[in-house]
């Protein structure tokens, strides 16, 4: 534990991986050890030893060889931190085990009420292959939860408006005391880091997520403060008693939701008589000069993820308005002003749609060089940002 280096024969002693693995490994490219090698010997660092810990999570939830090595790449290539790997892995482990889990369920239940013959019987049989066949794709699944801060950083560095998006939506909900607040799809907490000097002491607030990683980093980030509580839950279903809060909150989720019409009944549902509703979300409008960059390149090329149109500024409150009255828009005013390739393109290709995929290898160095010739000529890269909130009554 002392040493700076490791052999071979040392790291396989130390993790119990065989020598045979480690040097396939590195025949492969995938863990090729790192610098000052002396003779022939391979030395292991510390950064080769955090390079395998990934590469055997991501083996164990079950991503192949290949797609581990362009995950890494990829990683490797956007400059990610050691701690945005991590709560990755812990966020697809979790719904890896959640999946596991649904499967176990459905063969218990075979044995229970006996496999059987007939309808029955095929039934059973078809529900375990069912739950079998809902696997997610894990690497995807792990590219989502690392590129979340890819997002967050480009906002930070480039947005005009210097106050900060966090503190406004968080300015929106007043400073009453004794409030108890829900927020359904919490992420990781960024509205409560962001405002953690000016939370009321008396306010008594449980975050919520789908994603139990999401839920540990919000935990984390707000370790030490005793008005939170934590719950993973799905937001259609929210396990809570009737008229349990005097706010709730969906901040730039709902969208996100398979059944929007049962998650705002039930942020209705447990809201009491006079409580109020906070959903965020963005126009139809935001971002679509960071999309265009994108078509005028290749026509083929889709950035933004078209699950915005399901939920947004100009249909919310048609879609709120049988739950709530009195609702009330309120607009955040900001644009970025875009200086730089990098930060960019690693938004872009952050994103679920195909711009990850048609920006690889030359044609990611072609991209990379038409954006800079944009800034160099214009000087920056002008995006809109229309960003918004919708208060509702009940």
């Amino acid at each position: 534990m002392e040493t700076t280096y490791f052999t071979t024969g040392q790291l396989a002693k130390w993790t119990g991986l065989t020598l045979r693995t480690l040097r396939y490994y590195d025949q492969i490219g995938l863990l090729i050890p790192g610098e000052d090698q002396i003779g022939a010997a391979r030395r292991y660092n510390v950064n080769d030893l955090r390079r395998l810990q990934q590469i055997q999570t991501l083996k164990y939830v079950g991503l192949s060889l290949e797609e581990i090595g362009h995950l890494l790449a990829a990683e490797r290539d956007a400059g990610r931190e050691i701690r945005d790997s991590l709560l990755a892995q812990l966020d697809v482990l979790r719904q890896k085990m959640m999946h596991t889990e649904n499967v176990v369920k459905a063969i218990r239940r075979a044995l229970e009420e006996g496999e059987g013959s007939g309808e029955k019987g095929w039934n059973h049989l078809a529900n375990i292959i069912q739950a079998v066949q809902t696997e997610q794709k894990w690497g995807e699944q792990y590219r989502s939860a690392a590129r979340l801060q890819s997002r967050i950083h480009l906002y930070d560095r480039f947005s005009v408006n210097r106050h900060g998006w966090h503190r406004w939506v968080f300015e929106q909900l007043g400073t009453e005391p004794d409030v108890h607040v829900l927020e359904v799809g919490c992420g990781d907490g960024s509205l409560w880091q962001r405002n953690a000097d000016r939370i009321p002491e008396s306010w008594r607030i449980t975050l919520t997520d789908r994603s139990e990683g999401m839920l540990d980093e919000a935990r984390s980030r707000l370790q030490g403060l005793p008005q939170f509580k934590f719950l993973v839950i799905d937001a259609q279903d929210i396990p809570f008693h009737d008229g349990q809060f005097d706010k709730v909150i969906a901040s730039n989720m709902l969208y996100h939701v398979q059944n929007i019409p049962q998650a705002i009944k039930e942020i209705h549902r447990v809201l009491r008589k006079g409580g109020q509703c906070y959903t965020t979300t963005m126009s139809l409008r935001h971002l679509q000069e960071v999309e265009r960059l994108g078509t005028d390149f290749d026509p083929e090329m889709e950035v933004l993820d078209r699950v915005i149109e399901r939920f947004h500024m100009d249909n919310a409150a048609e879609q709120l308005s049988p739950f709530f009255h009195e609702i009330l828009p309120f607009h955040y005013e900001d644009s970025l002003i875009i200086t730089e390739s990098e930060p960019l393109i690693e938004y872009m290709t952050s994103t679920p749609m195909n711009a990850r995929s048609r920006l690889q290898g030359a044609t990611l160095d072609r991209f990379k060089a038409y954006v800079e010739q944009i800034l160099e000529r214009e000087g920056a890269l002008r995006v809109s940002k229309e960003n918004g909130l919708y208060k509702g009554r009940k």
